[in-house]
Protein backbone atom coordinates (compact mmCIF):
# COMPACT_ATOMS: atom_id res chain seq x y z
CA UNK A 1 0.00 0.00 0.00
CA UNK A 2 0.95 3.31 -0.86
CA UNK A 3 3.30 5.09 2.10
CA UNK A 4 4.60 1.56 3.50
CA UNK A 5 7.71 1.35 4.76
CA UNK A 6 9.61 1.15 1.11
CA UNK A 7 6.86 2.39 -0.27
CA UNK A 8 8.60 5.95 -0.50
CA UNK A 9 6.86 9.19 0.49
CA UNK A 10 7.61 10.37 -3.20
CA UNK A 11 5.93 8.25 -4.76
CA UNK A 12 2.93 9.01 -2.53
CA UNK A 13 3.45 12.92 -2.80
CA UNK A 14 2.69 12.06 -6.61
CA UNK A 15 0.15 9.91 -6.25
CA UNK A 16 -1.97 12.35 -4.20
CA UNK A 17 -0.77 15.45 -6.62
CA UNK A 18 -2.65 13.30 -9.44
CA UNK A 19 -5.56 12.25 -7.63
CA UNK A 20 -5.91 15.58 -6.55
CA UNK A 21 -5.74 17.45 -9.83
CA UNK A 22 -7.83 14.93 -11.25
CA UNK A 23 -10.86 16.27 -9.08
CA UNK A 24 -10.39 19.93 -9.43
CA UNK A 25 -10.57 18.83 -13.23
CA UNK A 26 -13.52 16.66 -12.89
CA UNK A 27 -15.49 18.10 -10.28
CA UNK A 28 -14.59 21.42 -8.47
CA UNK A 29 -15.21 24.63 -10.49
CA UNK A 30 -18.27 22.79 -12.93
CA UNK A 31 -20.45 25.71 -12.27
CA UNK A 32 -18.54 28.02 -14.34
CA UNK A 33 -19.80 25.89 -17.02
CA UNK A 34 -22.89 27.49 -16.00
CA UNK A 35 -23.44 28.89 -20.02
CA UNK A 36 -23.47 25.78 -21.35
CA UNK A 37 -25.93 23.74 -19.25
CA UNK A 38 -27.93 26.69 -19.29
CA UNK A 39 -28.58 26.02 -23.17
CA UNK A 40 -29.50 22.21 -22.05
CA UNK A 41 -32.12 23.97 -19.39
CA UNK A 42 -33.52 26.06 -22.00
CA UNK A 43 -34.32 22.66 -24.13
CA UNK A 44 -35.74 20.97 -20.81
CA UNK A 45 -38.08 23.85 -20.61
CA UNK A 46 -36.87 24.88 -17.59
CA UNK A 47 -38.22 28.65 -16.76
CA UNK A 48 -40.11 28.41 -19.99
CA UNK A 49 -43.30 29.60 -18.55
CA UNK A 50 -41.70 33.44 -18.05
CA UNK A 51 -41.37 33.37 -22.23
CA UNK A 52 -43.97 35.39 -23.39
CA UNK A 53 -45.27 36.41 -26.96
CA UNK A 54 -44.21 40.08 -28.47
CA UNK A 55 -44.24 42.14 -31.33
CA UNK A 56 -41.14 43.81 -32.75
CA UNK A 57 -41.66 45.78 -35.73
CA UNK A 58 -44.71 43.74 -37.11
CA UNK A 59 -42.85 40.62 -36.32
CA UNK A 60 -44.25 37.84 -33.79
CA UNK A 61 -41.68 37.25 -31.56
CA UNK A 62 -41.34 35.26 -27.94
CA UNK A 63 -39.46 36.93 -25.35
CA UNK A 64 -37.54 34.51 -23.17
CA UNK A 65 -35.70 37.86 -21.00
CA UNK A 66 -37.65 37.06 -18.04
CA UNK A 67 -36.28 33.96 -18.69
CA UNK A 68 -32.46 34.65 -19.02
CA UNK A 69 -32.89 37.08 -16.04
CA UNK A 70 -33.80 33.70 -14.16
CA UNK A 71 -30.86 32.04 -14.59
CA UNK A 72 -28.76 35.03 -14.59
CA UNK A 73 -29.65 35.14 -10.76
CA UNK A 74 -29.48 31.46 -10.09
CA UNK A 75 -25.70 32.20 -11.35
CA UNK A 76 -24.82 35.51 -9.57
CA UNK A 77 -26.67 33.72 -6.32
CA UNK A 78 -23.72 30.55 -6.87
CA UNK A 79 -20.73 32.52 -8.04
CA UNK A 80 -21.45 34.61 -4.36
CA UNK A 81 -22.11 31.96 -2.27
CA UNK A 82 -18.61 30.45 -4.27
CA UNK A 83 -16.45 32.88 -2.67
CA UNK A 84 -18.38 34.67 0.38
CA UNK A 85 -18.53 31.22 1.71
CA UNK A 86 -15.12 30.72 1.22
CA UNK A 87 -14.29 32.74 4.28
CA UNK A 88 -16.28 30.27 6.71
CA UNK A 89 -14.47 27.41 5.02
CA UNK A 90 -11.29 29.11 5.67
CA UNK A 91 -11.56 29.21 9.05
CA UNK A 92 -13.33 25.68 9.28
CA UNK A 93 -10.09 24.45 7.45
CA UNK A 94 -7.66 26.43 9.38
CA UNK A 95 -9.50 25.24 12.45
CA UNK A 96 -10.81 21.37 12.10
CA UNK A 97 -8.45 20.49 9.59
CA UNK A 98 -8.58 18.51 6.20
CA UNK A 99 -10.60 15.62 6.67
CA UNK A 100 -13.82 17.74 8.70
CA UNK A 101 -13.55 20.59 5.41
CA UNK A 102 -13.55 17.89 2.72
CA UNK A 103 -16.43 15.25 4.27
CA UNK A 104 -18.57 19.34 4.62
CA UNK A 105 -17.65 19.78 1.28
CA UNK A 106 -18.59 16.11 -0.30
CA UNK A 107 -21.77 16.42 1.43
CA UNK A 108 -22.85 19.78 0.02
CA UNK A 109 -21.86 18.67 -3.68
CA UNK A 110 -23.41 15.60 -3.45
CA UNK A 111 -26.33 17.05 -2.41
CA UNK A 112 -26.44 19.98 -5.11
CA UNK A 113 -26.15 16.91 -8.08
CA UNK A 114 -29.00 15.14 -6.80
CA UNK A 115 -31.30 18.42 -6.32
CA UNK A 116 -30.47 18.79 -10.22
CA UNK A 117 -30.55 15.01 -11.30
CA UNK A 118 -34.39 15.23 -9.24
CA UNK A 119 -35.10 18.31 -10.20
CA UNK A 120 -38.41 19.10 -13.65
CA UNK A 121 -39.51 22.01 -15.63
CA UNK A 122 -42.17 22.34 -12.91
CA UNK A 123 -39.67 22.72 -9.56
CA UNK A 124 -36.87 24.82 -11.75
CA UNK A 125 -36.94 26.69 -8.25
CA UNK A 126 -34.63 23.93 -6.83
CA UNK A 127 -31.50 25.22 -9.50
CA UNK A 128 -31.17 28.22 -7.03
CA UNK A 129 -30.07 25.73 -3.88
CA UNK A 130 -28.72 23.28 -6.43
CA UNK A 131 -25.55 25.54 -8.13
CA UNK A 132 -24.82 27.15 -4.91
CA UNK A 133 -24.59 23.63 -3.19
CA UNK A 134 -21.93 22.60 -6.17
CA UNK A 135 -20.11 25.96 -6.03
CA UNK A 136 -19.21 25.77 -2.26
CA UNK A 137 -18.84 22.03 -2.03
CA UNK A 138 -16.50 22.47 -5.03
CA UNK A 139 -14.34 25.71 -3.81
CA UNK A 140 -13.79 23.27 -0.86
CA UNK A 141 -12.25 21.00 -2.93
CA UNK A 142 -9.66 23.15 -4.45
CA UNK A 143 -8.79 25.48 -0.90
CA UNK A 144 -8.69 21.59 0.45
CA UNK A 145 -6.24 20.04 -2.14
CA UNK A 146 -4.30 23.61 -2.95
CA UNK A 147 -1.92 22.76 0.25
CA UNK A 148 -0.20 19.68 -1.46
CA UNK A 149 1.77 22.18 -3.40
CA UNK A 150 3.93 22.22 0.04
CA UNK A 151 4.93 18.91 -1.12
CA UNK A 152 6.64 20.09 -3.68
CA UNK A 153 8.84 23.12 -1.84
CA UNK A 154 10.66 24.61 -5.18
CA UNK A 155 7.64 24.08 -7.52
CA UNK A 156 5.24 25.02 -4.98
CA UNK A 157 3.72 28.07 -6.61
CA UNK A 158 3.60 26.03 -10.14
CA UNK A 159 1.82 23.40 -8.46
CA UNK A 160 -0.91 25.79 -6.48
CA UNK A 161 -1.48 27.48 -10.13
CA UNK A 162 -2.07 24.22 -11.60
CA UNK A 163 -4.78 23.24 -9.23
CA UNK A 164 -6.42 26.28 -9.73
CA UNK A 165 -6.28 25.16 -13.96
CA UNK A 166 -7.66 22.15 -13.14
CA UNK A 167 -10.56 24.18 -11.49
CA UNK A 168 -10.92 26.66 -14.32
CA UNK A 169 -11.37 23.37 -17.30
CA UNK A 170 -13.77 21.32 -14.67
CA UNK A 171 -16.24 24.17 -16.37
CA UNK A 172 -16.04 21.67 -19.08
CA UNK A 173 -18.19 18.68 -17.11
CA UNK A 174 -21.46 20.21 -18.50
CA UNK A 175 -20.37 20.57 -22.17
CA UNK A 176 -20.12 16.77 -21.71
CA UNK A 177 -23.09 16.77 -19.82
CA UNK A 178 -24.53 18.70 -23.13
CA UNK A 179 -22.91 16.31 -25.46
CA UNK A 180 -24.15 13.53 -24.00
CA UNK A 181 -27.54 15.21 -23.72
CA UNK A 182 -28.03 15.85 -27.45
CA UNK A 183 -26.64 11.73 -27.92
CA UNK A 184 -29.81 11.13 -25.48
CA UNK A 185 -28.80 10.70 -22.09
CA UNK A 186 -30.61 12.46 -20.11
CA UNK A 187 -29.97 15.24 -17.30
CA UNK A 188 -30.95 12.64 -14.57
CA UNK A 189 -28.69 10.17 -15.76
CA UNK A 190 -25.77 12.34 -15.79
CA UNK A 191 -25.73 14.10 -12.68
CA UNK A 192 -26.98 10.68 -10.79
CA UNK A 193 -23.43 9.54 -12.04
CA UNK A 194 -21.54 12.49 -10.92
CA UNK A 195 -23.54 12.32 -7.33
CA UNK A 196 -21.79 8.32 -7.13
CA UNK A 197 -18.50 9.83 -7.68
CA UNK A 198 -18.76 10.89 -4.14
CA UNK A 199 -17.23 7.80 -2.78
CA UNK A 200 -14.03 8.49 -4.89
CA UNK A 201 -13.63 11.51 -2.93
CA UNK A 202 -14.31 10.13 0.30
CA UNK A 203 -11.50 7.74 -0.37
CA UNK A 204 -8.80 10.24 -1.09
CA UNK A 205 -10.24 12.23 1.96
CA UNK A 206 -9.25 9.35 4.18
CA UNK A 207 -6.18 7.48 2.25
CA UNK A 208 -5.00 10.01 0.39
CA UNK A 209 -4.55 13.37 2.45
CA UNK A 210 -3.42 14.51 5.43
CA UNK A 211 -5.74 14.74 8.96
CA UNK A 212 -5.11 18.42 9.79
CA UNK A 213 -2.79 20.06 7.50
CA UNK A 214 0.50 19.84 4.79
CA UNK A 215 2.88 22.42 6.89
CA UNK A 216 4.94 24.63 5.17
CA UNK A 217 8.26 24.42 5.34
CA UNK A 218 7.47 20.59 5.09
CA UNK A 219 9.54 18.99 8.16
CA UNK A 220 11.93 16.15 7.85
CA UNK A 221 10.31 12.58 7.55
CA UNK A 222 6.81 14.09 7.34
CA UNK A 223 3.99 11.42 6.67
CA UNK A 224 0.11 12.05 6.02
CA UNK A 225 -3.01 9.71 5.15
CA UNK A 226 -3.27 5.81 6.09
CA UNK A 227 0.27 4.11 5.93
CA UNK A 228 -0.25 0.18 6.71
CA UNK A 229 -3.90 0.66 8.12
CA UNK A 230 -2.27 2.82 10.50
CA UNK A 231 -3.47 6.72 9.80
CA UNK A 232 -0.68 9.09 10.22
CA UNK A 233 -0.43 13.04 10.65
CA UNK A 234 1.53 15.44 11.28
CA UNK A 235 1.28 18.27 14.48
CA UNK A 236 1.70 21.77 12.25
CA UNK A 237 1.50 23.44 15.68
CA UNK A 238 4.35 21.45 16.37
CA UNK A 239 6.28 22.49 13.10
CA UNK A 240 5.63 26.38 13.39
CA UNK A 241 7.08 26.36 16.77
CA UNK A 242 10.10 23.89 16.83
CA UNK A 243 10.86 25.69 13.38
CA UNK A 244 12.45 22.05 11.86
CA UNK A 245 13.37 24.25 8.71
CA UNK A 246 14.80 27.78 8.42
CA UNK A 247 12.84 30.16 10.17
CA UNK A 248 11.57 33.08 8.30
CA UNK A 249 12.78 35.94 9.53
CA UNK A 250 10.73 39.59 10.50
CA UNK A 251 11.70 41.61 7.46
CA UNK A 252 10.68 38.65 5.23
CA UNK A 253 6.52 39.80 6.37
CA UNK A 254 5.90 42.52 3.60
CA UNK A 255 3.10 43.38 5.56
CA UNK A 256 5.29 44.64 8.94
CA UNK A 257 3.98 47.34 10.26
CA UNK A 258 6.67 48.46 12.62
CA UNK A 259 10.51 47.82 13.36
CA UNK A 260 10.38 47.76 17.28
CA UNK A 261 12.31 44.32 18.47
CA UNK A 262 9.91 44.08 20.96
CA UNK A 263 9.14 40.75 22.27
CA UNK A 264 5.74 40.22 20.86
CA UNK A 265 6.90 41.68 17.65
CA UNK A 266 7.05 38.56 15.71
CA UNK A 267 3.35 37.30 17.22
CA UNK A 268 1.76 40.71 16.07
CA UNK A 269 3.17 40.85 12.61
CA UNK A 270 2.38 37.08 12.00
CA UNK A 271 -1.07 38.09 13.75
CA UNK A 272 -4.64 37.98 11.33
CA UNK A 273 -5.68 40.85 12.08
CA UNK A 274 -2.10 43.12 11.05
CA UNK A 275 -2.30 41.15 7.73
CA UNK A 276 -5.84 42.03 6.76
CA UNK A 277 -5.25 45.53 7.51
CA UNK A 278 -1.82 45.51 5.29
CA UNK A 279 -2.12 47.55 1.94
CA UNK A 280 -0.93 44.27 -0.10
CA UNK A 281 -4.05 42.65 1.19
CA UNK A 282 -6.18 46.10 0.47
CA UNK A 283 -4.52 46.58 -3.54
CA UNK A 284 -4.70 42.59 -3.95
CA UNK A 285 -8.30 42.46 -3.13
CA UNK A 286 -8.79 45.03 -5.61
CA UNK A 287 -6.69 43.44 -7.73
CA UNK A 288 -9.10 40.47 -7.83
CA UNK A 289 -12.13 41.81 -7.63
CA UNK A 290 -12.45 43.76 -10.69
CA UNK A 291 -11.14 41.22 -12.58
CA UNK A 292 -13.90 38.97 -10.89
CA UNK A 293 -16.78 40.57 -11.49
CA UNK A 294 -15.89 41.10 -15.75
CA UNK A 295 -15.49 37.43 -15.75
CA UNK A 296 -18.69 37.32 -13.92
CA UNK A 297 -20.90 38.73 -16.10
CA UNK A 298 -19.40 37.35 -19.29
CA UNK A 299 -20.28 34.14 -18.22
CA UNK A 300 -23.19 34.91 -16.65
CA UNK A 301 -24.44 36.76 -19.76
CA UNK A 302 -22.96 34.86 -22.41
CA UNK A 303 -26.23 33.25 -23.70
CA UNK A 304 -28.26 36.11 -24.01
CA UNK A 305 -24.86 37.93 -25.26
CA UNK A 306 -24.57 35.02 -28.01
CA UNK A 307 -28.38 35.24 -28.74
CA UNK A 308 -28.44 39.30 -29.40
CA UNK A 309 -25.03 38.45 -31.54
CA UNK A 310 -26.42 35.73 -33.40
CA UNK A 311 -29.87 37.49 -34.36
CA UNK A 312 -31.32 34.30 -31.99
CA UNK A 313 -30.05 31.61 -34.75
CA UNK A 314 -29.76 28.70 -32.72
CA UNK A 315 -27.34 26.53 -34.65
CA UNK A 316 -25.21 29.49 -34.00
CA UNK A 317 -25.79 29.72 -30.24
CA UNK A 318 -25.16 25.94 -29.65
CA UNK A 319 -21.89 26.45 -31.98
CA UNK A 320 -20.67 29.36 -29.60
CA UNK A 321 -21.79 27.55 -26.88
CA UNK A 322 -19.77 24.89 -27.66
CA UNK A 323 -16.50 26.87 -28.67
CA UNK A 324 -16.72 28.94 -25.57
CA UNK A 325 -16.91 25.06 -23.07
CA UNK A 326 -14.06 23.29 -25.51
CA UNK A 327 -11.64 26.17 -24.56
CA UNK A 328 -12.50 25.80 -20.59
CA UNK A 329 -10.17 22.77 -20.98
CA UNK A 330 -7.39 24.39 -21.70
CA UNK A 331 -7.52 26.17 -18.22
CA UNK A 332 -4.80 23.95 -16.73
CA UNK A 333 -2.60 23.76 -19.68
CA UNK A 334 -2.28 27.97 -19.08
CA UNK A 335 -2.17 28.04 -15.37
CA UNK A 336 1.17 26.66 -15.01
CA UNK A 337 2.64 29.33 -17.36
CA UNK A 338 1.41 31.72 -13.99
CA UNK A 339 3.26 29.96 -11.62
CA UNK A 340 6.51 29.07 -13.53
CA UNK A 341 6.85 32.79 -13.86
CA UNK A 342 6.26 33.22 -9.91
CA UNK A 343 8.86 30.24 -9.19
CA UNK A 344 11.35 31.13 -12.20
CA UNK A 345 13.90 32.88 -9.35
CA UNK A 346 14.18 29.25 -7.26
CA UNK A 347 17.32 27.93 -7.25
CA UNK A 348 19.17 31.25 -8.57
CA UNK A 349 21.34 33.11 -5.54
CA UNK A 350 19.46 36.23 -4.18
CA UNK A 351 20.51 39.44 -3.96
CA UNK A 352 22.72 40.11 -0.90
CA UNK A 353 20.19 40.44 1.69
CA UNK A 354 17.20 39.61 0.23
CA UNK A 355 15.15 36.89 2.04
CA UNK A 356 13.32 34.51 0.24
CA UNK A 357 9.81 35.94 0.75
CA UNK A 358 10.99 39.11 -1.01
CA UNK A 359 12.61 37.25 -3.63
CA UNK A 360 9.21 35.24 -3.89
CA UNK A 361 7.32 38.53 -4.39
CA UNK A 362 9.48 40.63 -6.88
CA UNK A 363 8.84 37.69 -9.02
CA UNK A 364 4.77 37.44 -8.66
CA UNK A 365 4.78 41.59 -10.31
CA UNK A 366 5.25 40.26 -13.64
CA UNK A 367 2.49 37.52 -12.95
CA UNK A 368 0.29 39.97 -11.38
CA UNK A 369 0.99 42.43 -14.13
CA UNK A 370 0.29 40.49 -17.27
CA UNK A 371 -2.94 38.85 -15.73
CA UNK A 372 -4.16 42.69 -15.54
CA UNK A 373 -2.99 43.03 -19.28
CA UNK A 374 -4.78 40.17 -20.30
CA UNK A 375 -8.13 41.41 -18.69
CA UNK A 376 -7.50 44.69 -20.47
CA UNK A 377 -7.73 42.62 -23.45
CA UNK A 378 -10.30 40.11 -23.10
CA UNK A 379 -12.27 42.91 -22.00
CA UNK A 380 -12.02 44.99 -25.04
CA UNK A 381 -12.80 41.99 -27.27
CA UNK A 382 -15.85 41.02 -25.64
CA UNK A 383 -16.84 44.53 -26.04
CA UNK A 384 -16.99 44.84 -29.38
CA UNK A 385 -20.05 43.91 -30.40
CA UNK A 386 -18.46 41.15 -33.81
CA UNK A 387 -19.49 37.68 -33.34
CA UNK A 388 -16.77 35.95 -35.15
CA UNK A 389 -14.49 37.69 -32.77
CA UNK A 390 -15.84 35.90 -29.66
CA UNK A 391 -13.47 32.94 -30.68
CA UNK A 392 -10.69 35.41 -29.57
CA UNK A 393 -12.17 36.64 -26.63
CA UNK A 394 -12.98 32.81 -25.24
CA UNK A 395 -9.16 32.05 -25.66
CA UNK A 396 -8.47 35.39 -23.85
CA UNK A 397 -11.14 34.86 -21.12
CA UNK A 398 -9.74 31.14 -20.23
CA UNK A 399 -6.46 32.40 -20.00
CA UNK A 400 -6.73 35.50 -17.96
CA UNK A 401 -9.42 32.97 -15.15
CA UNK A 402 -6.54 30.75 -15.13
CA UNK A 403 -3.80 33.09 -14.13
CA UNK A 404 -6.38 35.44 -11.89
CA UNK A 405 -7.53 32.51 -9.55
CA UNK A 406 -3.83 30.71 -9.80
CA UNK A 407 -2.40 33.85 -9.19
CA UNK A 408 -4.43 34.59 -6.75
CA UNK A 409 -3.99 31.68 -4.65
CA UNK A 410 -0.18 31.94 -5.22
CA UNK A 411 0.45 35.51 -4.20
CA UNK A 412 -0.99 35.04 -0.79
CA UNK A 413 0.88 31.44 -0.03
CA UNK A 414 4.22 33.74 -0.60
CA UNK A 415 2.99 37.55 1.01
CA UNK A 416 1.46 36.03 3.79
CA UNK A 417 1.65 33.40 6.64
CA UNK A 418 0.66 29.89 6.11
CA UNK A 419 -0.81 29.47 8.78
CA UNK A 420 -3.20 32.08 8.08
CA UNK A 421 -3.65 31.20 4.66
CA UNK A 422 -7.32 29.19 4.85
CA UNK A 423 -8.72 32.66 6.85
CA UNK A 424 -6.61 34.90 4.35
CA UNK A 425 -8.35 33.55 0.75
CA UNK A 426 -11.73 32.98 2.38
CA UNK A 427 -11.26 36.65 3.35
CA UNK A 428 -10.38 38.08 0.29
CA UNK A 429 -12.86 35.59 -2.03
CA UNK A 430 -15.59 36.84 0.52
CA UNK A 431 -14.94 40.62 -0.21
CA UNK A 432 -14.74 40.16 -3.88
CA UNK A 433 -17.88 38.14 -3.66
CA UNK A 434 -19.70 41.10 -2.36
CA UNK A 435 -18.13 43.10 -5.02
CA UNK A 436 -19.59 40.46 -7.77
CA UNK A 437 -23.27 41.28 -6.69
CA UNK A 438 -22.78 44.32 -9.25
CA UNK A 439 -23.11 41.77 -12.17
CA UNK A 440 -26.92 41.56 -11.19
CA UNK A 441 -27.40 45.45 -11.62
CA UNK A 442 -25.25 45.19 -14.71
CA UNK A 443 -27.50 42.40 -16.38
CA UNK A 444 -30.48 44.34 -15.70
CA UNK A 445 -29.70 47.50 -16.92
CA UNK A 446 -28.67 45.96 -20.05
CA UNK A 447 -31.84 44.20 -20.49
CA UNK A 448 -34.06 47.14 -19.67
CA UNK A 449 -32.58 50.83 -20.61
CA UNK A 450 -30.15 49.87 -22.82
CA UNK A 451 -32.27 47.15 -24.48
CA UNK A 452 -30.37 43.75 -24.40
CA UNK A 453 -27.26 46.22 -25.65
CA UNK A 454 -24.03 44.97 -23.51
CA UNK A 455 -21.60 47.82 -25.02
CA UNK A 456 -21.40 50.55 -22.68
CA UNK A 457 -21.51 48.50 -19.88
CA UNK A 458 -18.67 46.54 -21.64
CA UNK A 459 -16.55 49.63 -21.80
CA UNK A 460 -17.47 50.91 -18.56
CA UNK A 461 -16.10 47.28 -17.09
CA UNK A 462 -12.63 47.89 -19.44
CA UNK A 463 -12.22 50.87 -17.46
CA UNK A 464 -12.44 49.85 -14.40
CA UNK A 465 -10.24 46.75 -14.92
CA UNK A 466 -7.71 49.22 -15.40
CA UNK A 467 -7.48 49.37 -11.65
CA UNK A 468 -6.28 46.01 -11.45
CA UNK A 469 -2.36 47.60 -12.35
CA UNK A 470 -2.34 49.61 -9.29
CA UNK A 471 -1.71 46.00 -6.93
CA UNK A 472 1.93 45.34 -9.51
CA UNK A 473 2.69 48.72 -9.21
CA UNK A 474 2.44 48.56 -5.16
CA UNK A 475 4.59 45.46 -5.15
CA UNK A 476 6.80 47.01 -7.24
CA UNK A 477 7.64 50.42 -5.24
CA UNK A 478 7.52 48.42 -2.22
CA UNK A 479 10.41 46.10 -3.26
CA UNK A 480 12.26 49.24 -4.44
CA UNK A 481 11.91 50.34 -0.67
CA UNK A 482 13.20 47.17 0.34
CA UNK A 483 16.45 47.18 -2.08
CA UNK A 484 16.87 50.73 -0.95
CA UNK A 485 16.73 49.88 2.75
CA UNK A 486 19.40 47.20 1.87
CA UNK A 487 21.92 49.38 0.41
CA UNK A 488 21.74 52.02 3.39
CA UNK A 489 22.20 49.66 5.49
Amino acid sequence: MLGCEGGGPRVRSWVTLISGLLECLGFAGAVFGWATLVFVLKTEGYFSSLCVNATINGTAVEDCSRQDEQFSLIFTIASFMNNFLTLPNGFLFDHFGTTVARLLGISVYTTGMLLIAFSTPASSILLFPALSFIAVGGILFLVTNIQVGNLFGAHRSTIITLYNGAFDSSSAVFLVIKLLFEDGVSLRVSFLFLACCSIIHVFRTFVLMPRTHIPYPLPENYSYGVNCGVTRDYDVAKTNNKNIQTPESEEERPFKETSDPAPNTVTTERSFKSCLLSWFFLWHLLWLSVMQLRHYLFIGTLNPMLNHLSGRDPGLVSRYTNAFAFTQLCGILCAPWNGLIMDRHKGKQREPGQSEREADLKAAILSLSLTALQCVLFSVCAATPILPLQYLTFILQVLNRSFLYGGNAAFISLAFPSEHFGKLYGMVMALSAVISLLQYPCFALIKGPLDGDPLYVNVGLTVLSLLAFINPLYVYLHCRRQAAQRSST
